[in-house]
């Protein structure tokens, strides 16, 4: 390797320098060295602080281009030269130096300090998630109401939650199509292509309890129009005890009858009884569905003759709002 690299050396300097680092980095992992020693190599080599920095595991080191480890607080500056320790992840390994393109010699320095660091992360502190959070297997355990709570939280630790803080809160995100997502509090639930449900914020080992409250919030979720594509468990109040009454067996009650026969009328029924359902005044109703306030009560007085109940009264608007909700559970109920 020395012979090869000085005859890189003789044709491009570069070369034959990234041959060296190279053959560095393979006499580190082949000695099994550890983080410290890994960071220390990629600063002297490239003559700059260098830190790493894995959130996932919790790991963050920098040290001096004169070997000193040196940590400081703070977050690395997005216009330093980095690299992910996973293709696509985020950037981990950082050189602290502005550069508009990593030289032969950076880009190489990068890339194998940071395959040499994620051998060893992998080997002493198991594999990282592809994403914070989104691990399905660990997600799976935290979620299991079945598991030992000690089992769900060496999980929760996996996925990068705080389970030490007793005042930690996350919630449970339940889409349609797709695995469930664990979201800590604070932070942003991300809308969703399809239905979702949303669970409550609560602490990390009550998490299979804001799961099954997110799936129970999805089944008030609606795939069509007019209806809700995401729900939020926390104001559904007691109606969510209404998902219990609906099974994927259950008879539909006649008002539920009722209100299909009446959908199958009109194209515009359907529409036009969630508005009268969801909104605060008929005026407010026909607004929603864009028709003078005149036209709507013709189309009331024709549905409630379908109906057989009256929907201008707050009885009977109460009585339309729950056969709304409950064919909507019954479409959710397998």
């Amino acid at each position: 390797m020395k012979e090869l690299a000085g005859r890189l050396a003789a044709l491009d300097p570069d070369a034959g320098a990234a041959v060296q680092v190279i053959a560095y980095f393979d006499r580190l992992v082949e000695s099994r060295a550890g983080l410290e020693a890994l960071v220390r190599g990629a600063a002297v080599l490239a003559g700059c602080p260098t830190r790493l920095v894995d959130e996932e595991r919790r790991v963050g080191l920098r040290v001096e281009p004169d070997g000193r480890r040196a940590d400081v607080p703070g977050a690395p500056d997005p216009g330093w030269l980095s690299a992910p320790l996973v293709p696509g992840g985020p950037p981990a390994l950082w050189l602290e130096r502005v550069a508009a393109e990593p030289s032969v010699v950076d880009a190489v320095v990068l890339e194998r300090a940071a395959a040499a660091v994620r051998a060893v992360l992998d080997r002493t502190r198991g594999r990282a998630p592809a994403t914070r959070y989104d691990d399905p297997a660990l997600v799976e355990t935290v979620l299991d109401a079945d598991a030992a709570e000690q089992i769900r939280l060496h999980a929760a630790r996996r996925l990068g939650l705080d389970t030490a803080d007793p005042a930690a809160r996350a919630r449970v995100v339940a889409p349609a199509d797709g695995p469930p997502r664990i979201v800590p509090v604070p932070g942003d639930v991300e809308p969703s292509a399809g239905r979702m449900g949303v669970g409550p914020a609560v602490p990390v080992p009550e998490l299979p309890r804001s799961w099954a409250a997110a799936r129970t919030a999805l089944r008030f979720t609606s795939a069509r129009e007019p209806g809700q594509r995401v729900v939020w468990a926390e104001e559904l109040g007691g109606v969510a005890l209404l998902a219990e009454l609906v099974g994927p067996d259950a008879e539909p009650p006649a008002d539920v009858r009722a209100v299909e026969a009446a959908a199958a009328d009109a194209p515009w029924m359907l529409r036009t009884l969630q508005a009268v359902a969801s909104t605060a005044s008929l005026r407010a109703a026909a607004a929603e569905v864009n028709v003078h306030h005149s036209t709507l009560q013709d189309r009331l007085t024709h549905a409630e003759h379908l109906l057989g109940w009256p929907v201008r009264t707050p009885q009977g608007r109460f009585r339309l709002q729950l056969a709304l909700t409950l064919r909507q559970l019954a479409e959710t109920s397998s």
